[in-house]
């Protein structure tokens, strides 16, 4: 792709020049310590996406998920845990920590425009007396993501406005991008039939390893 009619900005002069300096309330907004209203978005939140970075730079960003009350367990008022439950193994962004601990955590509740943010550096626990009290349907984490919180804010809800995100007459799931069975059988080698990949992805079929 030509690139020689871009403009492109190199510094944090021309960015600034662009998109202007933000307003003091919004640059000052960010806090070191969770909020009794930060552990209340927390309890209420199932859903959140986990930002990474390798050593030389290689990003990843994770989905997390658990029941609302049960994705985020908090140590501190500094340091709170995530799960790791039954997945498909890869752990990109686990290895992402292993050689470079900083996180960005984007903590979502359905039908919210706003979000909690959360930056601060990780650690892999595989054990800890707190699992006991991270259980779901009975299920011990695999492991915990446990992070020593730097910063946390609120993030508004611009971007979720423009999208309509939560809007369900917007939405049209299989309307343009054939459903997961098609996409794993046209793109990742699993050896399996489109009616196969349908049953096992089938809600309640696919939903019985999700803790097991």
């Amino acid at each position: 792709m030509p690139t020689d009619s871009w403009t492109e900005i190199t510094t944090t002069d021309e960015l600034v020049t662009l998109l202007g300096e933000p307003l003091p309330r919004v640059r000052d907004k960010a806090r070191p310590a969770l909020l009794e209203v930060d552990r209340d978005w927390l309890a209420a939140s199932p859903f959140c996406v986990m930002a990474t970075a390798s050593a030389d730079g290689r990003c990843d960003a994770s989905p997390k998920g658990d029941p609302a009350g049960q994705l985020v367990h908090v140590l501190d008022e500094r340091t709170i845990a995530i799960a790791e439950r039954p997945g498909n193994r890869r752990a990109d962004g686990y290895r992402n920590i292993l050689e470079n601990p900083h996180v960005g955590l984007n903590f979502l509740i359905p039908g919210r425009g706003d979000t909690l943010r959360v930056n601060g550096r990780a650690r892999l626990v595989s054990d800890a007396p707190f699992f006991d009290e991270m259980l779901v349907k009975g299920h011990r984490p695999l492991l915990a993501v446990v992070v020593e919180i730097d910063e946390l804010f609120f993030h508004c809800a611009k971007a979720f406005l423009r999208s309509g995100i939560w809007q369900p007459e917007t939405w049209d799931p299989e309307g343009i991008v054939p459903r997961r069975a098609v996409l794993a059988h046209e793109i990742e080698p699993t050896g399996m039939t489109v009616e196969q990949l349908d049953d096992y992805y089938r809600p309640e079929n696919y939903s019985k390893g999700l803790y097991a």
